[in-house]
């Protein structure tokens, strides 16, 4: 046995040994939570979010109390007080990409001007093309089977690149964030290629990015090729990335690149934190599990169509007899948002249109059955108020995705490329208005315990 494998065997048989000491040294009762109210998951006993801070960037909105009882609402958005739906209409309207003016509004508080939106967006296009050899020696050199792991690689390799990477001064964190804004979609695609070339073993074919296109479309020119996408694709890509953009500080990325901010760390490390966390299935990569939820379903459940057949399985998934064996229906619920979710209204919709243009509309009834199904099932099995169950946004992000021939491991970036927008902003207001370190304590239940040496040991 040479060297390598006696050590990968000792590992091996070291970690089996102790994993199961390890685990239950870090178990202990939950009741102790509400034993020294603890605010589990920083969440009070209803389930709503503590208050640890103010923004001004974005406000979610899906219930208010009355005499101490909790009412549902219909759900709201907003960026800088602005209503996404407003967002969204004028671009639809106006058959313009609305995503550069969002980042403009998130960043700098304000809509923009006619020709302040035309410098902007020629600011972004013209900052796309990543620093010399950076796709080479950064991208290409240490591939990975996860984009989300190479794009918060790629965003502290950064730091390497910046004449000033350590000034936090708002100015200079404008300039990062801006830069980072620009990159990150050419990133993520340059991650997917080399993901395909050097670990699946497919051809490598790079497209340049245009700095002529607004995002969206430079997301589909770098993916599929030049002019390989219809206008009705790119504005639906383009309506993702505005509802992906903002979501108050009290997501788990948000609030991660918050915690960091606010010990002085740089832009690099502060984005790579909200990517890392982004990148969790609790979060970001809520999405991969309704594509796999749905696939799930369609193997089981031959005539998924049916909707007898469907709610038989979901009563399945929900009493943890089927799927993954958690009891969820992923892509119903939400942490605020009750009775809808604006998000998965408005993609909703889009997607109709598409799914009718691509002849996928019996598929875009299987996720409405499922929406529909899905809460009835849920209020039947567990007993939940049919008032606080809605589709959200992650229900039919994948779906519309997958319409625009989108790969699945490139879901969560695109979630990514949209929110480094919001991000960015909070790091601003973090920086300027925050002024502490965030430190929340941990009530300590472990008993005192003298020591043993060595030799007495057994």
């Amino acid at each position: 046995m040479d060297r390598k494998t006696a050590l990968e065997v000792l590992e091996t048989e070291f970690l089996t040994r102790y994993a199961a000491r390890a685990e239950k040294g870090n178990y202990f009762d939950a009741t102790l939570y509400e034993k020294y109210n603890v605010k589990r998951g920083l969440r009070n006993a209803d389930g709503s979010g503590v208050v640890v801070g103010l923004t001004e960037i974005g406000e979610v909105h899906g219930y208010y109390y009355e005499n101490g009882v909790k009412k549902p609402v219909e759900g709201g958005l907003r960026y800088r007080g602005y209503d996404v739906r407003d967002l969204v209409s004028a671009g639809l309207s106006e058959d313009r990409f609305v995503f550069e003016e969002v980042i403009f509004l998130l960043l700098f508080n304000a809509l923009p001007t006619k020709s302040e939106l035309h410098d902007f967006t020629k600011l972004l296009g013209s900052l796309r093309p990543l620093p010399n050899n950076f796709k080479e020696d950064v991208i290409f050199r240490f591939p990975s089977t996860n984009i989300m792991n190479l794009l918060a690689r790629s965003v502290l390799f950064n730091y390497a690149f910046d004449d000033n990477p350590e000034d936090n001064s708002v100015k200079n964190v404008l300039r990062q964030s801006v830069e980072l804004i620009a990159r990150l979609p050419v990133m993520a695609a340059y991650a997917y290629h080399a993901m395909i070339h050097y670990i699946q073993m497919s051809n490598l074919n790079l497209t340049r990015p245009d700095p002529e296109l607004s995002t969206a479309e430079n997301i589909l020119h770098q993916m599929r090729g030049k002019d390989n996408y219809t206008r009705l694709e790119a504005m639906l890509l383009d309506l993702a990335l505005v509802l992906h953009a903002e979501h108050g500080g009290g997501n788990n990325s948000t609030f991660s690149l918050r915690l960091v901010t606010s010990a002085l760390t740089d832009t690099y490390s502060a984005i790579a934190a909200a990517l890392c966390s982004l990148k969790g299935y609790r979060h970001g990569g809520a999405n991969i599990k309704v594509r796999e939820m749905v696939k799930n379903i369609k193997q089981h459940v031959p005539n998924y169509q049916d909707p007898g057949a469907l709610k038989d399985y979901l009563v399945k998934i929900v009493k943890k007899a089927a799927n993954d064996g958690t009891g969820l229906i992923y892509g119903l619920g939400h942490a605020v948002y009750t009775l809808s979710d604006p998000r998965a209204e408005l993609l909703r919709e889009r997607a109709r249109e598409l799914a009718s243009e691509k002849n996928r509309m019996d598929e875009f009834e299987f996720y409405h059955n499922i929406e529909i199904i899905g809460k009835q099932v849920l209020v039947e099995v567990k007993g939940l108020s049919e008032h606080e169950i809605c589709a959200n946004v992650d229900l039919y992000s994948g779906f519309v995705y997958d319409m625009l021939n989108i790969p699945e491991e490139l879901y969560t970036p695109l979630f990514a490329i949209s929110r480094i927008s919001g991000w960015s902003a909070h790091r601003i207001e973090e920086i300027v208005s925050g002024g502490r370190i965030i430190r929340p304590a941990y009530k300590a239940v472990m008993p005192d315990v003298s020591y043993v040496p060595l030799t007495q040991r057994s």
